[in-house]
């Protein structure tokens, strides 16, 4: 059994000797990383262990792959990030999702498929309890439907968070030549729940505030108009349906103003989700390190999700089936924008 120091200085274990092997297949731990047996009086570099030796042999990786990451890992412990700079290559990172589609393609897409599945079971079965446990004209208050969704966003993320963390799982296996499977789309119920869940909300909560004041203003300007529509005639449907152009056009500002710090505070947590499943660390780490990064260089990581956006809107475009090609890309052209930028051995 063995005692490891993770990238928060912090110490977690004991371990065996397979989960320290895991580790290290998984990227979690280097050479570097600090390390003692429970036996042994001080820590010493992984490396120095002979029954690890083996562990460090170069393995195959895809063309064009970044290094795998490197860092400790433990129960809540931080991995170790490069404070370096990194110059990130938006067509490369497309490109080289595409090719890691169209080589895994079955893998992703069953992903996709399960994932999917479960988060439409998940809002159907929570609507069908709001819609008996909520009154109709309770949830046609502005008040109320902004304090709901924080509400919704808190329970769905008990689930939404450790799939989404298994989701990007899977992509960071398979860049790094890595074994995986549906399975792992599951790993973030064992390993990690809790931050996943505390991360995922975190962000969404922040997030939500940036738009509360435009779901505000739409609830109170569209639900008169919703509630007139149910026992309207035809004709006055037709009549009440002519007022939403007018309602939605003097909402607009509000949504513009509101995307403004929802946009710049999105991009800078886009990879927390993905240090918390990869590296072990706790939400706020998490936050604290993909800010720290992102910030670094903010216009090609927004460029990218540009790049990753325009390529789902044609997919919608194509019946919606182009979707199924297009939102894999763009999550694999994520994760090897996430090699890129919390890789170690960046020049400084």
């Amino acid at each position: 059994m063995y005692i490891i120091i993770g990238g928060d200085q912090k110490e977690y274990g004991p371990i065996s000797t397979n989960d320290v092997r895991q580790w290290i297949a998984e990227g979690r731990l280097n050479e570097q990383s600090l390390m003692k047996a429970e036996s042994d009086a001080e820590f010493r570099p992984l490396g120095k262990f002979p029954e690890f030796a083996d562990a460090f042999a170069p393995k195959a990786a895809l063309s064009g792959t970044p290094p795998p990451l490197a860092g400790a890992a433990g129960s809540a412990g931080a991995g170790i990030v490069s404070d370096g700079d990194y110059d990130l290559d938006i067509f490369g990172s497309v490109g080289n999702g595409w090719n890691l589609v169209k080589n895994n393609f079955g893998t992703v897409f069953l992903c996709l498929l399960v994932l999917v599945v479960i988060c439409i079971a998940l809002f159907v079965a929570l609507g069908g309890i709001v819609s008996v446990i909520v009154p109709k004209h309770v949830m046609a208050m502005a008040g109320f439907k902004v304090i709901f969704n924080f509400i919704m966003s808190a329970v769905s993320g008990l689930v939404i968070g450790a799939l989404a963390g298994g989701f990007y799982l899977v992509y960071l296996k398979l860049i790094r030549g890595l074994p995986t499977g549906v399975g792992d789309l599951f790993v973030g119920f064992q390993k990690s729940f809790t931050q996943l869940f505390l991360g995922y909300f975190a962000v969404s909560l922040v997030t939500g505030l940036c738009m509360a004041p435009f779901n505000y203003v739409q609830t109170a300007r569209f639900a008169p108009l919703l509630e007139k529509m149910q026992n309207a005639t035809p004709e006055q449907i037709q009549s009440i349906s002519q007022e939403f152009m007018p309602a939605f056009a003097s909402t607009l500002p509000i949504l513009l103003i509101c995307m403004i710090p929802l946009t710049y505070l999105a991009v800078n947590w886009l990879f927390t989700l993905p240090l918390i499943i990869d590296k072990q660390m706790d939400f706020l780490t998490a936050m604290k390190t993909s800010w720290r990064r992102v910030h670094r260089h903010w216009w090609q990581v927004f460029g990218l999700l540009v790049i990753t956006g325009l390529l789902n809107i044609a997919g919608a475009f194509l019946c919606c089936i182009g979707l199924v090609f297009t939102v894999p890309v763009g999550i694999a052209a994520l994760m090897f924008a996430y090699e890129t930028i919390f890789s170690e051995g960046q020049a400084a």
